[in-house]
């Protein structure tokens, strides 16, 4: 705030009739003249009695003053300023803080010190009423606002007062959220509506998957990818991919997750005729715990494939691709049949139910387990889904109302029983020799899991208190959800045959 000296006063004085001529149509509103009657009347309580003078009458006392009138000791009434002092204001008005002291004695004409009191429209601002101060906005500057907290500057500080540029809009300048904080490196797969590299993180110095999702112009982000970041977001477990970042463009939406070395799909394909029998467990127990921390949350996966299961090089099993997910509310939904792949998909989606819950990835996960053992996938259907009904009902036998109740009910058993007829049941094991290699407790597992009544259906968390898990740690019941299986003592992946 600029100060204003004895002269400055008798000027603003003056300048009140002409800034109030220029308000006349605020006068009838809002009283402005009485606003600046008010102004005046508290400015002469403050500094005394104000009376004005033309500019020549007070050149002719400050030449009289200056030839020596009244032992003035060369200095002008200027509030107790010479001068070259005024001369030498600062251009906003303010005086230089070597000479702002509040009061000035000075000698008068007769001998007599008086005390000459500087006016500060910053201190006696709070004289004036709302309305004045409306008014006299133009002296008083207006405060800058603050700059959030959540605003912290990156880069080296020391030697630095520069602030440097806004990273992003994730909050603050959070490095996160900018597509130069990744670096391409080459391409690992490409899907219907995205594609994934390698990459590498100049924030974590380690190397990361890129999954890029293209835009349309006219449909913005697919619903998948909106729903995979929704709900990634809010799982964390060692058996679900970390999602560490999300980059929007105006062409990509990129998604930056943890990066892991295969998926189970490549991992047998590497290792044919079937894996390891103590690595397929140390998979599935990995699988289901995974799955059943997702149940736990009411979240369907809904697309359980090897492709989607990561392998990475210590053999740690991690869920991904959650682009078909969704929260399952309570009760039940009715939600699209056109789910998972056709291999993993469960007889009554396949049927034409909408009405499913976790049991629909339980099925997926039965498949996966006895492809794992045999080396070959469970029911490849190669056609339509009358063909995949009659891969599964070959092996587990055409459903009955008695063995599966409602199942007539369900509008595509009655097509497909009348073109491929009815087939009865038989073991697993005469289907999958391997299988029978594995032990009983494998069997009885498989059988449990691959249960064309969904409501018979082997749930996760009680897939995990199986028989065939109990050569493990029992230590591994109680790790928490973040932890890996592999912290535990003596759990390890074998060498493949």
């Amino acid at each position: 705030m600029s100060q204003l000296t004895g002269v400055g006063i008798v000027n603003f004085v003056n300048v009140l009739p002409t800034i109030s001529e220029g308000v006349t149509m605020r006068e009838k509103r809002g009283g402005a003249m009485s606003k600046m009657q008010k102004l005046r009347k508290r400015l002469s309580l403050s500094f005394g009695r104000l009376s004005t003078k033309d500019e020549s009458e007070v050149d002719i006392e400050c030449r009289g003053r200056q030839n020596g009138g009244g032992g003035a000791r060369g200095k002008l009434p200027y509030n107790g300023y010479s001068e070259e002092c005024l001369d030498r204001l600062e251009p906003n008005g303010n005086i230089p803080n070597d000479k702002d002291s509040h009061y000035d004695w000075s000698g008068g004409g007769n001998g007599e010190y008086r005390v000459r009191r500087q006016l500060s429209v910053s201190s006696d601002s709070k004289l004036l009423d709302e309305g004045a101060r409306e008014d006299a906005r133009v002296v008083m500057r207006p405060k800058r606002p603050p700059r959030p907290k959540s605003e912290a500057f990156l880069g080296p500080q020391e030697n630095s007062n520069r602030r440097t540029k806004r990273f992003s809009a994730f909050g603050g300048d959070s490095p996160f959220g900018k597509s130069e904080a990744y670096i391409k490196l080459e391409q690992l797969g490409e899907g219907s509506y995205a594609t994934v590299y390698k990459g590498y993180s100049n924030l974590t110095q380690q190397v990361v998957a890129l999954k890029e999702i293209r835009l349309q112009e006219e449909e913005g982000a697919p619903f998948t990818a909106i729903r995979e970041a929704s709900l990634l977001k809010e799982l964390k477990h060692a058996n679900i991919v970390t999602l560490h970042d999300i980059v929007h463009t105006r062409e990509t939406l990129t998604f930056v997750f943890e990066f892991v070395d295969t998926d189970l799909s490549q991992y047998m394909e590497r290792h044919p005729g079937g894996l390891n029998r103590h690595n397929v467990r140390l998979f599935m127990y990995q699988l289901l715990r995974g799955l059943a921390y997702c149940h736990r949350r009411r979240v369907l996966h809904r697309d359980v494939k090897p492709q989607n299961l990561l392998i990475s090089s210590s053999g740690e099993l991690k869920l991904a691709d959650f682009g078909l997910a969704r929260a399952k509310s309570v009760p039940s939904h009715t939600y699209s049949h056109e789910v998972v792949t056709l291999w993993y998909r469960p007889p009554d989606v396949l049927l034409g139910s909408t009405e499913y819950s976790t049991s629909l990835d339980m099925w997926g996960v039965g498949c996966i387990f006895v492809e794992m053992l045999c080396g070959v996938p469970t029911f490849p259907g190669v056609r339509d889904t009358n063909d995949q009904l009659d891969k599964i009902f070959k092996v587990i036998g055409t459903p009955t109302e008695e063995s599966w109740s409602g199942v007539t009910r369900l509008p595509g058993l009655s097509t497909h029983v009348s073109r491929w007829g009815a087939v009865p049941s038989r073991p697993l094991a005469a289907s999958f020799p391997r299988l029978r290699d594995a032990g009983r407790d494998a069997q009885r597992l498989a059988a449990a899991l691959l249960q064309p009544d969904p409501a018979r259906r082997l749930p996760a968390h009680r897939a995990l208190a199986h028989d065939y898990f109990n050569c493990l740690p029992a230590r591994l019941a109680s790790l928490p959800d973040e932890v890996s299986i592999f912290t535990v003592e003596g759990v390890c992946l074998h060498p493949e045959d």
